[in-house]
């Protein structure tokens, strides 16, 4: 990192279902109250990936995955190298399947992905809709989740959380996500990073190299976040 965070937000008119853009909203909330100075770029079909910080990748369905399809073949390689060069990187949903190698629809026609991560995504005969709560290394985290994909995570990769109640990356396995050096990938809408202050702070504590930022005011938001935990736990 330079003299500011340098955000990327990828495919921001193609992938924001649920609200995800909010996620980006979280950050730049709490960059500004820490007097921490910060650049967003949107990155859309034919633009190439700079040089980053954190990237926020929201989900999609079937339709907008398709129309980002080609484009995503070429940023493959650059998004792969990120994630193994440890840049910070938040996916939700469609933007998390993407970095695995294939999605197979439900005419079990197969959309290949940028094989970044070794997992793939099956489409089931039923959405898992509902609010969900998770426990991570970082807490429990809450959010909701509206998808009809089965993810499934291949043997050297760890889970983001473990589902207290909900369905997480295939409603059999209990496993929510993915966590992959500093890449972290959900099923969880809501936008997820209002809901859940300390796993907001992770990502900008890992984007700037920092073990401690300085404390904020979240008596609201650990207020709105336990209250949902308590609820759908």
């Amino acid at each position: 990192m330079g003299d500011r965070v340098r955000i990327v937000h990828l495919y921001p008119k193609e992938l924001n279902l649920y609200g995800d853009s909010g996620n980006l909203l979280c950050l730049k909330r709490r960059l500004d109250l820490r007097s921490i100075k910060y650049e967003i770029r949107e990155i859309g079909i034919g633009d190439s990936i700079p040089d980053f910080d954190i990237m926020l990748i929201g989900g999609g369905q079937d339709r907008e995955m398709r129309l980002i399809l080609k484009d995503l073949r070429k940023k493959s390689e650059m998004l792969s190298y990120a994630i193994h060069m440890n840049k910070v990187i938040f996916a939700v949903c469609g933007g998390y399947q993407l970095l695995g190698e294939y999605y197979e629809t439900a005419d079990k026609s197969i959309m290949k992905m940028t094989g970044a991560l070794p997992f793939y995504t099956k489409s089931g005969k039923s959405r898992m809709i509902g609010n969900t709560v998770f426990e991570t290394p970082f807490g429990k985290i809450t959010g909701f989740e509206n998808h009809s994909g089965r993810t499934f995570l291949g043997a050297s990769l760890t889970p983001l959380g473990t589902v207290v109640s909900g369905f997480g990356n295939n409603g059999i396995d209990k496993t929510e996500g993915v966590l992959f050096s500093n890449t972290f990938g959900t099923y969880a809408h809501g936008p997820v990073l209002p809901k859940n202050p300390r796993l907001a702070d992770e990502l900008i504590k890992r984007a700037i190299s920092c073990d401690e930022l300085m404390p904020l005011d979240d008596e609201t938001e650990n207020r709105c976040h336990d209250s949902l935990i308590r609820k759908f736990s």
